[in-house]
């Protein structure tokens, strides 16, 4: 079921299957919204509580301010799952909803079970990164956002999936133009503000599973690799047929995966 609730005082669309147990948080990536997870967020409602968030700036919940750090958007599903009565959950981040799940994890790790990341690191933006991350501020600013919304999409799936899921990429194209340009903007501040929190995952007391793509165009399987023997003690699978969108290019593989690791968890 999706409903607007307000969570830290900002109005948000969020989705929950309400039965089952344990909750599982699914975060979307950047320039996504709830609605990516839609097949893959079926499949684990068959055994588990589901909840989708359109993050702050994404989809159809508010925009709040001129930055959307990471730090704020855990400090609004903090408030979502606080308003929705879920004392503890399995958070699963894509991308830029695991730096999300990260900065929940450092402020409230009490209130995990675990924390799984899709296509995601513990790493800061290096400084090419943040470079051209202001370029796409410039973009959105210039009034281009539709090359952004035609360009970036397909760059997520590996070259071999594309043909497959065109349909996907245009989803995802959709998304895009129907976020505000301003969400976009505070989002790209916010990620370039962001910490490098391997120190903060090494010593978490929550188990983690780590999630990647053999042919992700913006995780390199090196640094994949070097994030995984930096994180001994996490969990990890590849997803050897995929780019940055595992679960919608792999989603069979990606949700057994994720269903053997949440079974596996310590009942708390």
């Amino acid at each position: 079921m999706e409903k607007f609730i307000r969570a830290a005082g900002v109005a948000i669309r969020i989705a929950d299957s309400e039965k089952n147990s344990p909750a599982v948080v699914l975060l979307h990536g950047y320039l996504e919204s709830l609605d990516v997870w839609d097949d893959f967020a079926a499949g684990l409602a068959r055994r588990y509580r589901v909840i989708a968030p359109d993050l702050p700036g994404h989809g159809i919940s508010e925009v709040h301010d001129e930055v959307h750090t990471m730090e704020f958007l855990a400090g609004v599903v903090r408030g979502a799952l606080d308003e929705l009565g879920v004392d503890r959950c399995v958070m699963v981040g894509h991308s830029m909803g695991g730096y999300v799940a990260q900065a929940f994890a450092e402020a409230w790790p009490e209130r995990l079970l675990g924390l799984a990341l899709f296509h995601s690191t513990p790493l800061a933006d290096s400084a090419e990164k943040q470079a051209a991350r202001r370029r796409e501020i410039d973009l959105i600013r210039a009034g281009k956002k539709d090359a952004l919304a035609r360009l970036s999409p397909g760059n997520g799936f590996a070259p071999d999936n594309r043909a497959r899921l065109t349909h996907k990429i245009e989803e995802l194209s959709d998304q895009i133009t129907l976020t505000e340009d301003e969400g976009i903007v505070a989002i790209l501040r916010g990620l370039m503000e962001r910490p490098d929190r391997s120190a903060m995952l090494r010593a978490l007391k929550v188990p983690v599973l780590l999630i990647f793509g053999r042919h992700d165009g913006y995780i390199a399987p090196e640094i994949a690799e070097q994030v995984i023997a930096g994180l001994p003690d996490a969990s990890a699978v590849w997803l050897e047929h995929s780019g940055h969108m595992g679960f919608v290019e792999e989603p069979a593989t990606a949700l057994a995966a994720l269903e053997a690791w949440i079974d596996a968890l310590p009942k708390g």
